[in-house]
């Protein structure tokens, strides 16, 4: 039996953060959520969760078998949640795909990768401590620079405004689309495909 993926939706928990572009993983969750049309419930690992099958694959039958996970600690904090839940469903890191904010990548421009840096984010940081490697996937999804001398915490964790409301419902449909990807194809045939059009 092969390993389901886990995906797991980087930001902050609570009302005050969830319109940050900090944010943005675990709101590209939320998209994948509606496509498969169940709702997460709270795991004992920390995190919120969805266990269901996402996309189809070649001659209609369900996609495979995904683990959506939105770790309920700060971002700084989300390595717990996610080692314990690739634990408690035997999943390796290359079955690992994490969504997080880039702001080395232009505003609403999605990037697919394996392993590297951290580039100073916490969270991939602390993923990458609490499950002793790098090599895992990240689909990044560009913020862009803050304007002017405007501190990068400060911007990250600012909502974008909302005249590019729009434009951000569509960077999170793309962003979806990728996940659905990389599930359904692998990340090679996604990256090769998404990371071209950017």
């Amino acid at each position: 039996m092969s390993q389901p993926w886990l995906v797991v939706g980087l930001g902050n928990p609570g009302p005050k953060y969830a319109g940050n572009r900090h944010n943005v993983g675990a709101m590209v969750l939320d998209v994948l959520a509606g496509r498969i049309g169940a709702s997460f419930t709270q795991h004992k690992a920390r995190a919120a969760v969805l266990d269901g099958r996402l996309g189809t694959l070649p001659g209609g039958a369900p996609g495979p078998r995904v683990i959506l996970a939105r770790p309920a600690t700060y971002m700084n904090t989300s390595g717990g949640p996610v080692a314990a839940l690739a634990q408690f469903y035997g999943v390796d890191a290359e079955n690992l795909l994490v969504i997080h904010d880039e702001l080395d990548i232009p505003e609403h421009q999605l990037r697919l990768k394996r392993g590297g840096g951290e580039g100073g984010h916490n969270g991939l940081r602390s993923i990458s401590s609490a499950l002793g490697t790098k090599d895992y996937a990240r689909l990044r999804i560009g913020v862009g620079r803050p304007p002017g001398r405007q501190d990068p915490a400060d911007f990250v964790l600012s909502n974008w405004p909302g005249s590019a409301r729009a434009e951000v419902g569509v960077t999170l449909e793309l962003a979806a689309d990728a996940v659905t990807d990389v599930v359904t194809q692998g990340l090679l045939a996604a990256q090769n495909s998404w990371n071209a059009k950017a």
